[in-house]
């Protein structure tokens, strides 16, 4: 049968379709080219905001639209927060939950016999997910230069905003000696950047009672010889990790070892304590800074990404000006920007707190999408004319070739096929 993947949301995700996409090529059906119909149409869905449910449902008409005849299944975060929605859009076939979704390529060759005639009934197919133990490993191959490796999932948090414990389930993880097998796995198959992913990864040892820096050592100390007998030459990148489990002992190993990139993603949320405090964050703005600075003065080059959110309830106007005043100051790289919607069956809608209309949460998101933009020109021109590494990607525009450095800095040459996945030495050039 032709299967058709579409995923939405999160690096997390793709690298479970990519799994997915895997084992079903592995039971003998295949991909359908772009353009070309399918037999069963998947989509895996995001649903951190209601921005990304509408995108979910404009992506299942548009699935729908384009192939008439196909099985339509929506998996995903969205699917196991809201199935009874998904289900009553015209054209949805079958609804199937976290766990569900690992169960894919049985349920595929179930329907087999029902592409014609399609099935009507048991269209939602889902598990109460916090009683879920097991963990589906899962890395993405879809792009050879880099590999997203799935260290863990789901959350124990329960943030006052977020539902990601109900679309994700507790906290859980493999072992370290499955995650090195993993790893050997990618970097044998060509991918020479691995980013580990997951929701929580700082909590990484729920399930086995490890910890999460032996994992970075364990990681940090694989060696991989080719044909003609040389080491190949690797990176490591460290997704999301909260503050509060983003040790020093965590950030000192990174500026020492062998293979982790200077580069880091640290989730603020807000620069007001208050408001961490509605939120149920479990670090003050001290904390984040005292990080920030630390990794600054190991690693001075070290790339440094932030989530913050706006428009959240209970963020007044001094709160706010509390906020701007702590970001300006923070010697960080960029600012991920995303605007507060209210979220069913989260306890930030049961808290009698001032609500901020949509408009300002629309001015908030684009003062900090300005502040960002400075950051990140900052931090570029701050680097001109740094030596740095850069591992080049297949992707072609306009006559040139793209590629990262070690501290996420994008540059660019002119396409040289030979020069595709290899790691170069360069100058970092002046910024356009």
């Amino acid at each position: 049968m032709k299967i058709s993947f579409t995923t939405l949301g999160c690096k997390l995700n793709f690298a479970e379709s990519s799994a997915l996409g895997k084992a079903l090529i592995a039971r003998g059906h295949t991909r359908a080219a772009k353009g070309e119909a399918a037999d069963i149409c998947i989509i895996n869905t995001c649903s951190v905001t209601d921005a990304a449910d509408h995108k979910d449902r404009q992506m299942i008409h548009r699935i729908r639209r384009n192939n008439p005849d196909a099985i339509l299944i929506v998996t995903g975060c969205y699917a196991q927060l809201k199935p009874d929605e998904i289900a009553h859009i015209e054209g949805v076939d079958y609804v199937l939950g976290q766990n569900e979704k690992f169960h894919l390529t049985e349920f595929v060759e179930q329907l087999e016999s029902k592409v014609e005639g399609r099935k009507t009934e048991d269209i939602i197919h889902i598990s109460a997910i916090r009683q879920i133990d097991e963990f589906h490993g899962a890395y993405s191959k879809d792009d050879r230069t880099r590999c997203f490796l799935k260290v863990q999932d789901g959350c124990n948090y329960f943030c006052s905003y977020c539902t990601i414990p109900l679309a994700r389930g507790k906290s859980r993880n493999p072992s370290i000696a499955t995650l090195v097998g993993q790893a050997r796995e990618a970097l044998q198959g060509g991918a020479k950047e691995i980013i580990l992913s997951g929701v929580n990864i700082g909590d990484f040892g729920r399930s086995t009672g490890e910890r999460f820096i032996d994992l970075l050592k364990a990681l940090d100390d694989i060696q991989i010889i080719n044909h003609e007998s040389e080491i190949i030459n690797f990176r490591i990148r460290i997704s999301s990790c909260e503050p509060n489990l983003l040790s020093d002992e965590i950030i000192d190993f990174v500026a020492h070892s062998a293979h982790f990139a200077p580069h880091f993603h640290i989730p603020l949320q807000s620069g007001s304590n208050t408001v961490l405090q509605i939120m149920g964050r479990r670090y003050t703005r001290e904390l984040f800074a005292e990080r920030v600075a630390h990794i600054k003065s190991v690693m001075p080059h070290a790339f440094i990404g932030v989530d913050c959110m706006v428009g959240v309830r209970g963020e007044t106007a001094g709160c706010w000006a509390d906020y701007i005043d702590f970001i300006e100051q923070l010697p960080v790289s960029q600012l991920h920007v995303f605007t507060y919607s209210e979220r069913a069956n989260t306890r930030m809608l049961e808290m009698d707190l001032e609500v901020v209309p949509q408009k300002e949460r629309e001015r908030r998101s684009k003062q900090l999408h300005e502040i960002s933009a400075r950051k990140t020109d900052a931090f570029y021109r701050e680097h001109e004319g740094y030596q740095a590494t850069v591992l080049w990607e297949s992707s072609k525009k306009d006559g040139l070739m793209y590629g990262f450095t070690e501290n996420y800095i994008k540059v660019s040459c002119p396409y040289d096929r030979a020069k595709v996945n290899t790691f170069e030495r360069i100058i970092v050039p002046p910024l356009h």
